[in-house]
């Protein structure tokens, strides 16, 4: 049996009705849960593992993705669903970094036929993610991008609210500090990536891989006017610069000088000192054969097929 978990803000949606009430006919069993408010997909995780149910599909956007896996992380290990996807967020990062289907009934597709693979999920204090968490400037944009803007723009939103905010915004300052490394000073952002891309389509980390036992730690250094081809030029660049640093690591500390705004997956988390810790191959999850960001025990991408 699967379990949707359905964002309320899609509970009309039709093409979702239309493929549940398709797979029903087909005889495979499926219920859904809709959430209200923030705690409702916790609470319908724990109330599916009471239930013995195999698979739980997050349909939303990043944020319901992240409330789910946070849902799971909550229970004991023994005791977690399979997780799934089926994306109806206005960014849809994750799922469209894993190639998972846009279309609600090739998405259930993949939650009822596909074997679930183990997967690596950060924690950040007592908070946990499966994406992306940002810091600085892109914290600041997925804070205080207005839905209106978001829904009229989809994730081009991000893009026109990171231009308008990097004409007056104020840098960071703190230290980063892992295992062999210790960056400190003014920056611009900062990402821990368990994933690839964040805000809308923008490619962070293109060498990440979601069960490698590492994630990918992105750092935009301060930098002045004169140097902004420069640092374009290396963001696009999957390899250490002068102004965009780029390390791989299971552990590190983040120091900032002051209370600031990051997100987990898009959602905000008003905090200041924060340990970011990979779980490794913490959950079970249905992907699409061919997911990109699957690397093999041979240490190339996965060729499922």
């Amino acid at each position: 049996m699967i379990r949707i978990i359905l964002n309320g803000k899609r509970a009309d949606d039709l093409d979702i009705r239309n493929a549940v009430n398709t797979l029903r006919e087909e005889g495979y069993s499926i219920d859904v849960r809709v959430t209200w408010e923030y705690g409702d997909a916790i609470r319908f995780v724990k109330e599916a593992s009471e239930d013995c149910i195999d698979t739980i599909v997050a349909a939303g956007g990043d944020g319901t993705i992240n409330e789910v896996v946070n849902g799971l992380m909550f229970l004991d290990f023994e005791k977690r669903p399979n997780l799934a996807i089926l994306p109806m967020g206005t960014a849809n990062d994750f799922a469209t970094s894993c190639n998972i289907p846009e279309f609600p009934i090739e998405a259930l597709r993949v939650a009822i036929e596909v074997e679930a693979i183990p997967i690596d999920i950060v924690k950040a204090n007592d908070r946990y993610f499966i994406n992306v968490a940002t810091g600085g400037i892109g914290a600041e944009i997925t804070a205080q991008t207005p839905t209106e803007l978001k829904n009229f723009l989809g994730g081009g939103a991000y893009t026109l609210s990171a231009v308008l905010k990097a004409l007056n915004f104020t840098k960071n300052s703190g230290r980063l500090v892992g295992k062999d490394i210790e960056i400190s000073g003014n920056y611009i952002a900062a990402a821990i990536c368990n994933g690839r891309q964040a805000g809308g389509g923008q490619v962070l980390a293109p060498s990440a891989f979601i069960n490698d036992g590492l994630f990918d730690v992105v750092i935009i250094l301060e930098f002045p006017i004169t140097a902004i081809a420069q640092v374009l030029s290396e963001i696009l660049q999957d390899k250490d610069g002068e102004y965009v640093k780029r390390f791989k690591s299971d552990k590190i500390y983040s120091y900032p000088d002051n209370q600031r705004h990051i997100n987990l997956d898009g959602e905000p988390y008003h905090i200041k000192d924060v340990v970011f810790e990979l779980m490794p191959q913490a959950i079970h999850i249905k992907l699409p054969k061919g997911c990109p960001l699957i690397i093999n025990q041979l240490g190339s991408e996965s060729q499922m097929r």
